[in-house]
Formats: C-alpha cells, structure tokens, sequence
C-alpha cells in the first residue's frame, strides 16, 4: 500500500485500517475503472472510493481476482449510502467480479436526468463543471487499465477525480429533486438499479420495450 496526504493505493483489497476508517461514514463516492462495457468480458481493474473527508482510495485488482473480501463488507453494509456516478455499470461489475450485492445506492446520474431536466447533457464532467464549477479532465477516459502496477499520475488523478466530487453531487442533487417534488421517485429508481443488474449480466436488453 502506499500514501500521499489524502490519496492511497492498495493491492487487491481494502487494508483492515481503511476499511475500518471508512466504515464509520454515512456515504461513499465509489467509481470503477474497466478494459471495457461488458462485465463478462472486460475484467475490473481498479477500484476508487472516497469518504466525505476527501480521502480517495484506488484499489488495483489483479487479473483473476475472484475475492475482495473487505471490499465486498463495506459495499453490503446498509448504513452507508454508495455513490456511483452511472450506477448500474459499476453495481454489475462488483456484482459478476466478485458477488457483491451493493447496497444502498444512489446514482447522481439517474439523480441529475430527473432533476436537471433543463439539459440533456448528464455526463459526470458536465454535472461537476455545473454545480461545482471544476472542469474535469476526462483525457484519461479510454486509456489501458490493464496494467495496473504502472499506471501514470495522469490516470490516477483522472481516477481520484471520479470520486472526489460526488458527495458534494449528491446533496446538491438532492436538494433539487426534493425542490421539484421528484426526491421519492428518485429514491424509487436507485431501488430499481439491483433488478436491471441482474437482467444487464443475464444479457436482456429491455424487457420493459413492447
């Protein structure tokens, strides 16, 4: 494991001390760095959290890696609320890597299209460069994952940056849907999001289509 003030990286899993440290927030920011979409081809290759404190953990997982135990503790626990940004990618890859049932969830992208409905643009970088005035730099985006020992400064701080803001996100969030009576269908939705995992993995594409 190694540190720098408010950042770390871990191998394989959350350090008995980290997770401890983290299981004592009420919320999480959470993001996944993928080789690609597809859970079942396109292995899981680093994980990042964050605790509203601002102190960011990137986990890089091995190839093969079935097991994250301390991992898998802290994102069933049911009194910490998981932030993802796109939930529903990030819930199925810990749901086929490594049988994690997230839970509670909150997606501020299902948050920002019911509650932002003045725009059609609900990309994180979009969302943060709005309510939080930062403009992300997303250059890292498509980049190899892959080799996670030797990832470059400019991708760990593009993977920190995922995480870093989406507490503030979500109570920015959810004073607006609360202000537009939407806050309890939101609450709906994020509920929702386990159900489309499953049928994601299973390889359905809409069953809800006529």
């Amino acid at each position: 494991m190694t540190e720098s003030n408010n950042f770390q990286v871990c191998n394989y899993d959350l350090s008995a001390e980290t997770l401890a440290r983290y299981l004592e927030a009420d919320a999480l920011a959470i993001d996944t760095e993928t080789m690609g979409l597809v859970p079942q081809r396109d292995r899981l290759c680093l994980v990042q959290l964050c605790d509203p404190s601002g102190f960011v953990t990137a986990i890089r997982i091995e190839r093969g890696q079935t097991e994250a135990p301390n991992l898998k503790q802290l994102m069933e626990a049911k009194n910490i609320v998981k932030i993802f940004h796109y939930a529903r990618f990030d819930v199925a890859q810990f749901k086929y890597s490594f049988n994690i049932e997230t839970q509670p969830i909150f997606c501020t992208k299902i948050a920002s299209k019911l509650g932002r409905t003045y725009t059609g643009s609900h990309g994180l970088k979009s969302l943060v460069q709005e309510l939080q005035g930062v403009e992300l730099d997303k250059s890292s985006q498509s980049s190899d994952w892959g080799n996670a020992n030797n990832l470059s400064d400019a991708q760990l701080s593009y993977a920190a940056n995922d995480v870093r803001y989406l507490i503030q996100l979500r109570e920015q969030l959810i004073t607006m849907l609360q202000r537009e009576e939407r806050w309890e269908l939101a609450q709906q939705c994020f509920d929702c999001i386990p159900v489309f995992v499953a049928l994601d993995l299973m390889y359905y594409k809409d069953v809800f289509e006529h």
